[in-house]
């Protein structure tokens, strides 16, 4: 008996708007100019966040940080298809979904300069933030099959790097999804580089959105760099979970234009061509040239803009810096009753700085 093809590994690719700012008529989503109004604000706002953060890491007044410099569609994107009570479980590049659903720009300085009280006064949005790599997705579909069994209507969207779907946290999150059909839109940012090993050295796969086939459920490529792809994808994702359709990974091919962290010189291992060859493609230019098309942005706007987030950030900075974490802080919130010995250490501690504060 001859092989017979027991299955299709194909995956699709998805891109609406080109890098001169041209749309596909017959894929652009039918959004109202507020919206592509806000979609433009928010991406502007990422990378004046973005490049504030940078500088003050430079300064020493901030410590490591992962620059999201080029990602910034994939982000604000897929952020804007959420609805309230979806979950979204971000890695550490993911600032502009979290400006996008709403987390204080105060919060975000005060995490990344150290001080993990910004998450004591977060507001409520359904997230949490992981740094080590893939640990989110476990999390993501944990939540999402909570969210089925007791019957929500929420989804759960979790960001991750193409490095991360070589770890092992990865392939479990994506085979307990296929298997009990949860609610979680996996989304791979793409970037072409796990921290330096370039993506074709990190898996023989023609595609990372093929891993998805098979765990038993959709994968799919869209252009990271065009944020009404993004959108126009993670909305049907979400749609489809949230009906029981099961979850869906969209990878999402982009660039990362700065370095891996602060703590990385990305000129050992790209070349400066390659580089170039990405800045063309620009989310946010690309976005702005296709809004001027529409005329209803220009570059009188555009100055009211930057001039308006300048003074946004600057002051996001300043109460940023101005905040003083209680000392006792450090001991409070590791368990939920602190132990005898923990206590001992903040009463001497505590003694200590009292007595330097009199001499």
């Amino acid at each position: 008996m001859p092989r017979q093809k027991i299955v299709d590994m194909s995956v699709d690719w998805l891109s609406i708007l080109d890098p001169e700012g041209n749309v596909d008529k017959n894929l652009e989503p039918d959004l109202d100019k507020g919206t592509l109004e806000k979609f433009y604000r928010t991406m502007v706002l990422t990378r004046m966040f973005d490049d504030k953060a940078l500088k003050l890491q430079r300064q020493g007044r901030m410590l490591t940080y992962g620059s999201s410099l080029g990602q910034e569609a994939t982000a604000v994107g897929s952020a804007f298809a959420m609805k309230p009570d979806d979950w979204f479980f971000p890695a550490f590049r993911e600032h502009g979904v979290q400006i996008a659903r709403g987390i204080p720009l105060k919060l975000l300085y005060i995490y990344w300069m150290g001080s993990e009280d910004a998450n004591l006064t977060l507001p409520q949005k359904n997230f949490t933030v992981a740094i080590p790599v893939s640990t989110q997705v476990l999390h993501a579909v944990g939540a999402a099959w909570a969210a089925k069994l007791q019957k929500q209507s929420t989804a759960s969207i979790v960001y991750f790097g193409d490095g991360a779907t070589s770890e092992g946290d990865f392939h479990e999150g994506m085979n307990f999804a296929g298997v009990f059909k949860t609610p979680t839109v996996f989304i791979c940012q793409n970037n072409q580089y796990a921290i330096s090993l370039p993506r074709e050295k990190q898996t023989a796969s023609k595609t990372l959105a093929q891993k998805a086939l098979a765990y038993g459920f959709e994968g799919i490529q869209v252009d990271g760099n065009d944020v009404l792809a993004v959108y126009s994808e993670t909305l049907a994702a979400l749609e489809k979970a949230r009906s029981g359709g099961g979850p869906t990974m969209i990878e999402c091919v982009t660039y990362r234009m700065g370095a891996h962290t602060t703590s990385d010189d990305p000129t050992k291992y790209r070349k400066a061509a390659e580089v170039e060859e990405w800045r063309k493609k620009d989310p946010i230019k690309r976005l702005r040239m296709y809004l001027e098309k529409k005329g209803i942005w220009d570059q009188g706007r555009e100055d009211t803009l930057i001039k308006e987030i300048t003074g946004e950030i600057e002051k996001a900075v300043e109460e940023a810096e101005s905040y003083k974490p209680p000392i006792e802080n450090m001991f409070k919130y590791v368990y939920a009753e602190m132990p005898q010995h923990l206590k001992e250490q903040m009463d001497e501690l505590q003694g200590f700085i009292s007595k330097k504060k009199g001499e």
